[in-house]
């Protein structure tokens, strides 16, 4: 159990505060990077491009969720608007910044004339990489709980950071009421997604066709997402469903359709190949009929074949004709 009250801010430098929310933000992206650069030149593209790439993403993600949260949240802004634009931006909604941020993708990647499908595939482990560690920014915020818990993991809420008509300190006292932290389940899953999807890059190369990675993690997160939307109780809701459950539902089922159709039986398999494929060694293999002949490329990242046995020595042209070679010809 987590028994006590965090301060949302880490440092006061004179009048400006640095809030733990943004640091965790910081020190994501910069985990999303280093990994972003691996798996780029592992795969085979250009890690050169995750630089600018990542500014132009993280900008657009940041709009997005932004803009998504304040609509989750429009009780906290309408009465002060300028509290949207302006610092500490203290609440990201991550569907809003995956759209977002997605199109970000699209944008770069088309300008660079590199395949979306292979990038889609890098950038799927880092994102849940940033996931894993930014969401401890709500820890320190005393947001992203759930109900009341009786299980020994449960954390603390301020009655300052409860929903004051759900969950009173009246009614559920500071001293003995623990609630779900939804937080520290999203982290645990982005680190498990993490590991999954750099494992499948690596174990089933010959399966994989690019993008794959990148629709199983919006399936695996859809999923999450969903289970934790029912421990909520300030959900955003449309005609009473929680607005993140409809939005998990499109992702993830999206995802798997597309992800069904791209491996029906004779579907055509012409993926694009990385930038640089004899450097590959990690992701779909840069290989049009991957289903129909085997791989012994040297960038394929397979085990050798065995070699097969030595021919037996020829008998030579003689027996060949059905002559015993120990009888002396006529």
């Amino acid at each position: 159990m987590l028994d006590f009250s965090p301060n949302p801010v880490a440092i006061q430098l004179g009048p400006v505060p640095i809030y733990w929310y943004g640091i965790g933000y910081a020190v994501g992206l910069a985990a999303a990077y280093l990994l972003l650069t691996r798996l780029a030149k592992r795969a085979g593209e250009d890690p050169d491009l995750v630089g600018n790439g990542m500014i132009v993403v993280a900008l657009a993600a940041l709009v997005g969720g932004r803009a998504y949260h304040v609509i989750d949240q429009w009780a906290l802004y309408k009465d002060d608007l300028l509290k949207i634009v302006l610092p500490p931006y203290t609440g990201l909604g991550v569907y809003g910044g995956i759209f977002t941020g997605l199109l970000a993708v699209i944008w770069y990647t088309r300008r660079h004339h590199v395949s979306f499908w292979r990038w889609a595939d890098i950038v799927a482990p880092a994102l849940f990489l940033m996931q894993a560690i930014a969401r401890w920014g709500n820890f320190f915020n005393q947001e992203l709980y759930g109900t009341p818990t009786t299980l020994p993991w449960g954390i603390r809420i301020d009655c300052a950071h409860r929903l004051q008509d759900v969950y009173p300190c009246s009614t559920f006292p500071l001293e003995t009421t623990l609630f779900h932290p939804l937080f520290l389940y999203e982290s645990i899953s982005g680190l498990l997604g993490m590991v999954f999807l750099l494992w499948l890059g690596s174990r089933f190369r010959s399966r994989l066709r690019p993008g794959d990675l990148g629709l199983v993690f919006f399936i695996w997160y859809g999923v999450v997402r969903f289970g934790l939307e029912t421990l909520r109780s300030d959900n955003w809701t449309f005609f009473g469903v929680p607005t993140a459950q409809l939005v998990s539902i499109l992702f993830a089922g999206t995802a798997l359709i597309a992800l069904l159709y791209r491996h029906r039986p004779g579907h055509p398999t012409r993926d694009p190949l990385p930038a640089r494929p004899g450097e590959a060694t990690w992701g779909a293999l840069p290989a049009d009929d991957w289903h129909s002949r085997p791989i012994d490329e040297p960038w394929a990242n397979l085990p050798p074949a065995p070699a097969e046995p030595a021919d037996a020595e020829d008998p030579g042209p003689v027996a060949s004709m059905g002559h015993d070679p120990d009888r002396p010809l006529d």
